[in-house]
C-alpha cells in the first residue's frame, strides 16, 4: 500500500515513541507537504516559530490555562523523541507553516471545568495529552486508556469501558507486555524509519509510508470493533481536526498536506463526514479566555510513574534510542558503567563487554529483535551490580527514568511575574533544575541573604521550589538549608501567582498583606509573621503587625497563646541575624508571654489524659521560647514598660512573683483577657520560674504536668536536687494513687530527649525513690501502670536502659553520694564495691598488646 494520490498524508503515531519519530522524519522528507498539521492547541500555531529558536530545547510543553483562573490549566508536552516535536523541527529548518488541529484549549478546558462541576457516569477526562494531577497511568498510542482493557472475545467493548489500542494488539500478537511488544515491532527495527531489515520495506507497506500504513490498518480495525473505544468526547475532537484539514486541504491541496496525529485518531481523519455533521458537533461548544506559552518539562513528569496520562515507563531509555546513531545497547551499557563509576562502584570495561554479550544472548532466548530495557537493565543487574538491586534502583532513577528539565528562551510569551522570577534566578545564580539539590546558605554573606529572601517569597506566594531542611553540622541562626528542585507544575503556581503582582517582591508583598486581613486565628497570623520576616516583607509587615496584636489582645484561648509564643520568638531570631528591625514584634511577644502567664496556672486543673500531654508539650515550647525572649530583652535597651502594641497585647503577671502560692492565679481561663497594669520586661524568667512552681505545687493539676514542672526547675537550677527529691517523694507517697504519680513520673523523666534517663543514673536518690515506689505498687494497680511506665522508659537510648538495669540489679542507693562523689562505702554509681580480679586479669594480655608489650 503506497501512498494514496490527492489525499493528504496521514502520520498515525504514538506520542512520545521514538520510533514514531524516526519514521515521522523519513516521511516528511519524502514527501515534502507544503503545511504540516499537529494535534494540539489551534491556541498554540503563535508559538509553533519558537521551535526553530536553539534556546528551546526539549523536553518542554505547552501550557494552556484560564486567564481568569490559572489553577485550570492543561499541559501538551514534547520530548525530543516525540514525533510532533519532530515535525515542528523538520518545519522549522524548511520553512513550512504549521498548525494546530486539536480542538481548542478555550474549549477543551471550558469543559473539563463543566465536568468537574456536573460529573456524569463513563465521561473520559479529556484530550490524551492534557495533563492533571489525578491522571491514571497508561500506555498511549494517541489515545490514552487503561493497559489491559481490551476485550479478547468477540462481543463489542462497552462504551464506557476505556481501551488502550497498544494493549489490545499486543495481545492480540501473543505478548503480555504491550511495552515490550511495542518495542520489538517499532522502536526496535533496524531500518531508518524502524521498518524492514534494510529499511526497505516491502511491497504491501513500502517505505517510507509503510508503518504508518500498517498502524492505520490495525487502528481501523480496531476502531470498528470498539467504536471510541470509551472516549465519547474523542467525537467532537476529530470534527475540529477534520474541518482544520479541510481548510487545509483547499488552501494548499490535498496532496501537500501531512497531518501528524495520534494513530487513533487516523481511521476519523481518513473518513469523510458531511461538514454540516462536524459543524453540528462542535455548535454550543463551551468558551473560555484562555493564555498558552511554552514552560520548562522533565523527563521524570514523561514517566509514567510520575502520574502524567500520555506517560511513557522510561523516557531516559527512548531519548538514547532515538539520539544514538548506531550500536544503542553499546552506548546505554557505556552510560550506567560511568555513572556507577561516579557513584564509586567498581566497573571495567570488561564489565561492559560482558553485560552486552549477555544482554543479547537473553534477547536471543527470548525471541526478540534487539536486546531491550529488560534484557539490558538483567545484564547491568548480573555482571555490573553484583545481584544487587539497590545501584540498580540508581541506573532507573539517572538514567532509565532521568532528571533532564527542558529550557524556555526570553523570546517565549511569559507572564510579568514569570519574566521577574527568570531574572532574579540569573541575578543569583540559582539555575532550575529537576535533580533534587541541597542549598546551604550563610546569612552573613549578601547574596545568600538574597537568595533565602526569593525562596522565602516564593513560598509565601505557594511556588514551593525550596522546601527549608534541617542544617547538618552547625545550630547557628546565621545558617540556611533549603532542598531545591522544580517541577514543572511550578510554572502554574507562579501563573496564579500573578494576580498579586509583576514582581515577586511586590506579589509576596500583597499576599502577606492579603492574609493578615484574612486571619481569623492566632496561629493563622504567627505563621504568618514568621514567613514574613525571612521574606523581608518591609511594606506589609506593619500590617501583619497589626493584626497579630489585634487578635492577640481578643485570643483568650491559653492553648493558642501557648502555641503561638513559640513562633513569634523563632521569628525574633532570625530577624535578629538578617538585621531586621523587630522592635514591634518583640513588644507584642513579650505582652503574650504574660498573658501565658496568667493563664497557665488555671489552665492545668481539671485535664485529661489527652489535654495533659497537650499542655506538657506546651509547657516544653514555651519554656524554651521564654529563654530566648528574655535573652533578647536584656541584651536591647532597658525598658521602664511596654510599649503601646505591647499594652494592647499584654497583661498582668503582678501575682506571678516567684514562690507565691496556690493562692495566685485562682481565677478561670478567661482571666487571661482581663486588662492589668503592664509590668516591665526585666526578670520575665524568674515569673516563668514563680508560674511553673505554682503548678509544680497544686493537686488539682494533672500528674504529668506537674511532673514536667518540677524537671523544669530543676533543669535551670531553680530547685535543688534535694528539693526535687523530696518533691519526688510526696509525689510518690503512699497518699498518691498509682496511675496519678506513674504520670508524675512519666512528666518527670520521660521522653528521650529530654536526659530523664540520664538523670537517674547519675543520681541514685531519685532512682531509688522511683525504684521504692514501684515495689510499693499493689498488684491489681501494677497493671494499669505499667503501660505508662513502659513508654515512659522505652524512650531512652539503649545505653542507659542498660545503665539504669545494672543500677537496679545492684540495687540503688548501695553507695549513696554526697554532693555527687562517691559514698561513705567508697564506691562509684554504676560500679561494683570491690575490685573483681578473675575479670581484670582476662582484659591483660589485650592492653599489653595494644601497648606493644609481650604479654
Amino acid at each position: 500500500m503506497s501512498r494514496p494520490k490527492a489525499a493528504p498524508l496521514l502520520l498515525g503515531v504514538r506520542h512520545h515513541g521514538p520510533g514514531s519519530a524516526r519514521a515521522v522524519r523519513a516521511a516528511l522528507d519524502a514527501a515534502r507537504p507544503a503545511v504540516i498539521l499537529i494535534e494540539g492547541p489551534p491556541e498554540a500555531d503563535a508559538l509553533a516559530p519558537l521551535a526553530a529558536d536553539p534556546g528551546l530545547r526539549p523536553p518542554v510543553a505547552l501550557l494552556a490555562h484560564l486567564v481568569d483562573e490559572p489553577a485550570r490549566s492543561a499541559f501538551w508536552p514534547f520530548a525530543a523523541f516525540s514525533p510532533e516535536w519532530t515535525a515542528l523541527r523538520w518545519a522549522a529548518a524548511h520553512e513550512v507553516p504549521v498548525r494546530f488541529i486539536d480542538l481548542p484549549a478555550a474549549n477543551s478546558l471550558a469543559m473539563r471545568d463543566e465536568e468537574e462541576r456536573e460529573p456524569a457516569d463513563g465521561e473520559g477526562e479529556g484530550d490524551g495529552q492534557e495533563v492533571r494531577e489525578d491522571d491514571p497511568p497508561a500506555q498511549d498510542a494517541g489515545r490514552p486508556g487503561d493497559a489491559g482493557s481490551g476485550h479478547a472475545d468477540g462481543d463489542a467493548a462497552p462504551a464506557a469501558v476505556r481501551i488502550d489500542p497498544v494493549a489490545v494488539l499486543a495481545e492480540t500478537a501473543g505478548y503480555d507486555d504491550p511495552e515490550r511488544w511495542w518495542e520489538d515491532v517499532v522502536e526496535h527495527r533496524s531500518g531508518p524509519a524502524g521498518e524492514g531489515a534494510e529499511g526497505e520495506g516491502d511491497a504491501e507497506f513500502p517505505y517510507p509510508f509503510g508503518a504508518f500504513a500498517a498502524l492505520a490498518e490495525a487502528m481501523t480495525a480496531l476502531r470498528e470493533r470498539y467504536a471510541d473505544g470509551g472516549h465519547p468526547q474523542d467525537a467532537v475532537r476529530e470534527a475540529h481536526m477534520r474541518l482544520c484539514l479541510r481548510a487545509a486541504e483547499k488552501e494548499f491541496g490535498p496532496e501537500a498536506v501531512a497531518v501528524v496525529c495520534g494513530a487513533w485518531h487516523v481511521p476519523a481523519l481518513a473518513t469523510r463526514v458531511p461538514l454540516a455533521t462536524d459543524r453540528a458537533a462542535l455548535r454550543g461548544l463551551p468558551k473560555a479566555k484562555t493564555a498558552l506559552t511554552w514552560v520548562p518539562w522533565t523527563h521524570r513528569r514523561l514517566a509514567r510513574a510520575s502520574g502524567y496520562g500520555a506517560g511513557i515507563e522510561s523516557p531516559g531509555w527512548y531519548g538514547h534510542l532515538f539520539a544514538a546513531p548506531d550500536r544503542p545497547v553499546e552506548r546505554w551499557l557505556t552510560k550506567v558503567a560511568g555513572l556507577l563509576r561516579e557513584e564509586d562502584k567498581h566497573v571495567s570495561s570488561a564489565h561492559v563487554i560482558e553485560a552486552v554479550r549477555l544482554a543479547e544472548t537473553l534477547a536471543v532466548m527470548r525471541g526478540r529483535p534487539l536486546a531491550g530495557l529488560g534484557e539490558t537493565m538483567d545484564a547491568v543487574r548480573s555482571v555490573m551490580c553484583e545481584g544487587s538491586d539497590v545501584p540498580l534502583a540508581l541506573v532507573h532513577d539517572r538514567l532509565v527514568v532521568g532528571d533532564v528539565l527542558g529550557e524556555v528562551p526570553d523570546s517565549a510569551p511569559a507572564m510579568p511575574l514569570q519574566r521577574d522570577l527568570t531574572r532574579l534566578q540569573r541575578a543569583l545564580r540559582l539555575k532550575p533544575e529537576a535533580l533534587e539539590r541541597t542549598l546551604e546558605l550563610d546569612l552573613r554573606k549578601d547574596n545568600d541573604v538574597a537568595r533565602s529572601g526569593l525562596l522565602h517569597r516564593l513560598r509565601l506566594l505557594g511556588v514551593d521550589w525550596g522546601v527549608p531542611a534541617a542544617s547538618h553540622g552547625s545550630t547557628g541562626t546565621f545558617r540556611e538549608t533549603w532542598t531545591l528542585r522544580w517541577d514543572p507544575e511550578l510554572a502554574v503556581r507562579v501563573a496564579e501567582a500573578g494576580i498579586w503582582g509583576t514582581t515577586v517582591l511586590g506579589a509576596a508583598e500583597a499576599r502577606a498583606s492579603a492574609r493578615a486581613a484574612e486571619a481569623k486565628r492566632l496561629g493563622e497570623i504567627t505563621a504568618l509573621v514568621e514567613a514574613c520576616l525571612p521574606a523581608a516583607l518591609s511594606e506589609s509587615l506593619p500590617h501583619v503587625m497589626r493584626a497579630l496584636a489585634d487578635l492577640a489582645a481578643l485570643d483568650t484561648d491559653v492553648a493558642r497563646l501557648a502555641e503561638a509564643l513559640p513562633a513569634l520568638v523563632r521569628t525574633l531570631r532570625y530577624g535578629d541575624v538578617r538585621g531586621t528591625d523587630t522592635g514591634a514584634l518583640t513588644e507584642v511577644a513579650a505582652g503574650l508571654a504574660e498573658r501565658v502567664f496568667v493563664g497557665l496556672p488555671p489552665a492545668c486543673a481539671g485535664l485529661d489524659e489527652e489535654g495533659a500531654e497537650a499542655v506538657r508539650k506546651h509547657l516544653d515550647a514555651v519554656h524554651g521560647a521564654v529563654g530566648l525572649l528574655a535573652d533578647s530583652l536584656e541584651s536591647g535597651a532597658p525598658r521602664s514598660g511596654a510599649s503601646k502594641s505591647g499594652a494592647a497585647a499584654g497583661s498582668s503577671a503582678a501575682g506571678d512573683a516567684p514562690g507565691e502560692g496556690s493562692g495566685a492565679g485562682s481565677g478561670t481561663g478567661s482571666g487571661a483577657g482581663a486588662p492589668a497594669p503592664v509590668l516591665p520586661h526585666d526578670g520575665l524568667r524568674r515569673r516563668w520560674y514563680g508560674v511553673l512552681r505554682r503548678i509544680a505545687g497544686r493537686d488539682s493539676a494533672a500528674g504529668v504536668v506537674r511532673g514536667r514542672c518540677a524537671r523544669l526547675l530543676l533543669d535551670v537550677g531553680e530547685w535543688e536536687q534535694e528539693e526535687a527529691a523530696r518533691i519526688m517523694g510526696l509525689a510518690l507517697s503512699p497518699g498518691t494513687a498509682p496511675a496519678e504519680a506513674a504520670a508524675w513520673i512519666d512528666g518527670f523523666v520521660g521522653g528521650g530527649a529530654s536526659g530523664g534517663g540520664l538523670l537517674l543514673v547519675h543520681d541514685e536518690r531519685l532512682l531509688g525513690l522511683v525504684d521504692e515506689w514501684l515495689v510499693r505498687v499493689p498488684p491489681a494497680a501494677f497493671t494499669d501502670v505499667l503501660p505508662l511506665l513502659r513508654r515512659t522508659f522505652s524512650a531512652y537510648e539503649p545505653a542507659v536502659r542498660r545503665s539504669l538495669g545494672e543500677l537496679v540489679r545492684r540495687g540503688p542507693g548501695g553507695g549513696t553520694r554526697d554532693g555527687g562523689g562517691p559514698g561513705a562505702s567508697g564506691t562509684v554509681p554504676g560500679f561494683g564495691t570491690g575490685l573483681d580480679e578473675a575479670r581484670a586479669a582476662a582484659v591483660v594480655p589485650v592492653v599489653l598488646r595494644l601497648l606493644g608489650r609481650a604479654a
